[in-house]
């Protein structure tokens, strides 16, 4: 070996070593931060003390339902918000949330308005965020949380807050941990009510602001002795070592409380929050929007994954293996809507291996089109033809927009508009886009929650969700999986000797395409680049 070799072979086992001390340091150091930040433990209030009006409301009607959950879908996005809003204004001990992303927006907004307001009722309010979505919003919620009945913390957050750089190296070096994020949506009052299903906190998910995107989602509410069982679970991740406290995140920083709320006045005070205010509440009652459409039934078991799956080690399959095993169970028919369907080789073969046995396997995802993450849809093309290839129907959601519309996403790959619509740099208005999760089997048991169809869902985040059984509701869901395939919101995609085949009804476009309808050139490409690369447990 000559001696500039052997000076470069020096160099590069220095700089591996380097390289694995900086991991191992930025390890070290987490942990410790870890241990020195996390908050005391709560438990949730549950139904002991005084009676809320929501104990009135709904003690009466458990009674007469004596071992049986009280449920209702909450599918349009005006009910979803009218929900929330509703109960909060009506808390009267806790309201327990947690969240993957809440936007301060219009809705985001006024929903703040309402937890500010409770918590001036004597409310006590936990608010769980998953540190990613938090970004650059931090002050707000320090805001929130100097209020003395409202704490909020961050899950696996970053320790550096106030420089970008250093942030940056830090999800760098952790990068194994930073990955892992709490996906699931609770909303929990009184001990009495839970929403849970896929809706995040922002105005796309509850269409908000006329002209502007819209998310097409699914929410379930459940009243009942179930709440209990709920309430354990936010506790768990609640109490997590991951689970910190913002305030101590930022030590000794304060937000001027009378500016905050000033601040929230001039955001929820506006013509475009009362024209929503009035469209989402006015005229409604409790009864109306709570109680009319409860269905009772004694079969509804919470799917739930343990929070140590954020360690990278649970404790048991969690959501994706109940899935898993639902599916296998089926006997005629799979109805599945998932935005992102990346599903792996093992989730393929439980798909592929129903269709070898005769069960009809229908899948409904975002089309090119409107995909708000071009990357995921470039692994899901590879899945596509095998599905088709088994037997299986599939539908590409495109949403109620003409020929010719923008493509979704804030940048050509997508990767600006995190878990839901968004524009374009351009300014361009948007339409619709998929983010309900919802599984229907046989017609008889549904599941809606946090799940997408992905190795993410399966391996990384933490997800949540409800399985049950009721013939009305059930009947719901799928009567909406079939509205959302319809053929002015979505194309039938078939295989013809091994091309790909799009069915089309929009105006000024082929009836039968081979390439991806509406859907530009440069997304297409994307697309395909992307799907080669091995990054799928990532998407």
């Amino acid at each position: 070996m000559t001696r500039p070799d052997a000076e470069a072979l020096t160099w590069l086992v220095v700089a591996a070593f380097g390289l694995v001390a900086a991991f191992w340091l930025a390890q070290r150091t987490w942990t410790r931060f870890v241990r020195r930040t996390h908050g005391a433990n709560s438990a949730a209030l549950g139904r002991g003390g005084p009676p809320s009006t929501l104990d009135r409301l709904f003690v009466p009607l458990e009674a007469a339902h004596p071992g049986q959950s009280g449920l209702m879908t909450l599918l349009d996005g005006a009910d979803a918000f009218a929900a929330r809003a509703m109960t909060a204004g009506l808390a009267g001990r806790s309201l327990d949330l947690m969240y993957y992303l809440w936007r301060t927006d219009l809705a985001g907004w006024l929903l703040i308005e309402t937890l500010l307001a409770a918590a001036d009722r004597g409310v006590r309010i936990r608010l769980l965020l998953d540190d990613v979505n938090v970004q650059g919003l931090d002050r707000t919620f320090l805001a929130l949380s100097q209020h003395p009945m409202i704490e909020v913390r961050l899950f696996n957050p970053t320790r550096h807050r106030r420089f970008a750089l250093r942030r940056a190296i830090e999800m760098v070096l952790g990068l194994s941990h930073f990955n892992r994020r709490m996906h699931g949506k609770l909303w929990i009052v009184d001990g009495r009510l839970v929403i849970l299903g896929g809706r995040n906190i922002g105005d796309t998910y509850f269409g908000a602001r006329e002209g502007e995107p819209v998310s097409v989602d699914a929410d379930v509410m459940l009243v009942g002795d179930k709440v209990a069982g709920v309430e354990t679970v936010f506790d768990s991740y609640w109490n997590l070592g991951l689970s910190m406290p913002i305030r101590a995140l930022w030590p000794g920083f304060t937000v001027s409380a009378a500016a905050f709320r000033r601040r929230l006045a001039r955001k929820t005070h506006g013509t475009a929050a009362r024209r929503f205010q009035d469209q989402t509440l006015a005229d409604r009652t409790p009864d109306q929007v709570l109680t009319a459409r409860l269905r009772w039934t004694d079969k509804v078991t919470l799917l739930a994954d343990p929070p140590d799956k954020a360690y990278g080690a649970p404790s048991d399959p969690g959501m994706a293996g109940a899935v898993h095993d639902l599916l296998d169970a089926a006997r005629a028919e799979v109805l599945m809507i998932t935005p992102y369907f990346v599903p792996g080789n093992e989730g393929m073969a439980h798909l592929t291996g129903l269709c070898a046995r005769g069960v009809k396997v229908s899948l409904l995802t975002n089309a090119l089109a409107v995909a708000d993450k071009v990357v995921v849809h470039g692994a899901y093309r590879h899945y596509r033809t095998r599905l088709l290839a088994a037997g299986g129907i599939l539908h590409e959601f495109a949403g109620g927009r003409g020929a010719g519309g923008p493509d979704l996403g804030a940048s050509p790959l997508g990767l600006g508009s995190a878990e839901g619509a968004g524009t374009r740099g351009d300014g361009a208005q948007q339409g619709e886009v998929l983010h309900s999760k919802i599984f229907v089997i046989d017609q008889s048991q549904a599941v809606v929650g946090s799940l997408n169809f992905d190795l993410r869902s399966a391996l990384t985040n933490t997800e949540l969700g409800l399985l049950f059984e009721e013939p009305s509701l059930v009947a719901e869901l799928v009567a909406h999986v079939d509205r959302l395939c319809a053929p002015s919101r979505a194309f039938a995609v078939t295989e013809v000797a091994g091309r790909l085949h799009w069915a089309v009804s929009r105006p000024g476009q082929p009836a039968d395409m081979t390439v991806e309808p509406e859907a530009s050139a440069v997304r297409r490409a994307l697309s395909w680049i992307v799907g080669q690369l091995p990054i799928q447990h990532y998407l």
